[in-house]
């Protein structure tokens, strides 16, 4: 089950979070550090793809790292913006994991292609709220 889903911008600023635990501050704080601790590891892994020659680059980054309670999945478009998901103890098959980060990827498209948004900016949109909250409990 996905715990937290962040969209994370191109100069690694937190544009959303969202947790379904609602057991107050500190949670959500574990979470935000959480997040911010795995952009290293996408950091890393943008600088050095394990690809072949030729081959098409993966948005999908996978598992970038456990603790001790969570897995910390990575995605990142073509924009740089990063996708950040925890998941409890039942991971997803990484095909799974796929869908999943397409969801959200398609529901990010659809919040900030409102006219009203503005680029690099804290995603604030009910509409999205809604998807994530879907995506996040639908696994």
């Amino acid at each position: 089950m996905i715990v937290c889903a962040a969209v994370i911008g191109q100069q690694n600023n937190p544009l959303y979070l969202q947790t379904l635990q609602q057991e107050g501050g500190d949670k959500s704080l574990r979470f935000h550090y959480m997040v911010h601790c795995s952009l290293d590891a996408v950091e890393e892994r943008l600088a050095h793809p394990p690809k072949s020659l030729g081959e098409p680059s993966d948005a999908y980054l996978g598992l970038l790292y456990p603790t001790e309670d969570f897995k910390i999945y990575g995605y990142v478009s073509n924009t740089r913006v990063k996708f950040i998901l925890v998941v409890d103890e039942m991971v997803p098959k990484d095909e799974e994991m796929r869908l999943i980060f397409r969801r959200f990827h398609t529901a990010f498209v659809d919040a900030v292609s409102n006219p009203f948004y503005t680029v690099n900016t804290p995603i604030i949109s009910r509409g999205f709220d809604a998807s994530v909250q879907t995506i996040m409990t639908t696994v």
